[in-house]
């Protein structure tokens, strides 16, 4: 038991003096990619609020910021990421007897480019496609809940699935 845990300590001492990518959130991200830049993405939904790409873009930059070791740079980066949002609607789902909808789903869906400048093989070579939803009750207008479904449901998936699918190869 004792030459387990002594083999154990060995090995995660070799893997951190060597620097490896090797991160516990799960995030491998090659030393030699230091800095990142987020193009403005833009909106080009129907009925999409102006600013949501902006706000999308500013959020994929804060998350990149506080998750990782990359610093945001504007020219000459490491690593790019650059998209539009390509979808935003709502759709009624959950009918009550009579076709009386109960509750609508707001769906947005945005497409991605992430581009790696120190090792192309890492980039995408076409942008993918990321979306999520979140469904309101359908006595509540979408004015008055469309801010706070964004921030605390939508964003925080669309963001993680990008997060995961450029840094770990999901």
């Amino acid at each position: 038991m004792r030459l387990h845990v002594l083999h154990f300590a060995f090995c995660c001492l070799v893997l951190f003096l060597t620097g490896c990518c090797y991160s516990f959130k799960g995030i491998s991200i090659d030393p030699d990619v230091k800095t990142f830049f987020v193009q403005n993405i833009e909106t080009e939904a129907a009925n999409a609020p102006p600013t949501l790409g902006l706000n999308l873009a500013e959020k994929l930059k804060d998350k990149i910021r506080l998750e990782s070791r990359l610093s945001l740079k504007n020219t000459d980066s490491d690593i790019e990421f650059t998209g539009k949002v390509v979808d935003y609607r709502v759709v009624p789902v959950a009918p009550k007897p009579g076709e009386v909808v109960e509750l609508n789903r707001l769906e947005v869906g945005v497409s991605i480019l992430f581009i790696n400048n120190k090792n192309d093989k890492k980039s995408w070579p076409t942008p993918r496609s990321f979306r999520h939803f979140a469904e309101f009750n359908n006595t509540v207008d979408l004015l008055s809940v469309q801010d706070q479904l964004l921030r605390d449901e939508i964003f925080p998936q669309i963001l993680e699935d990008i997060f995961n699918a450029a840094f770990n190869d999901w």
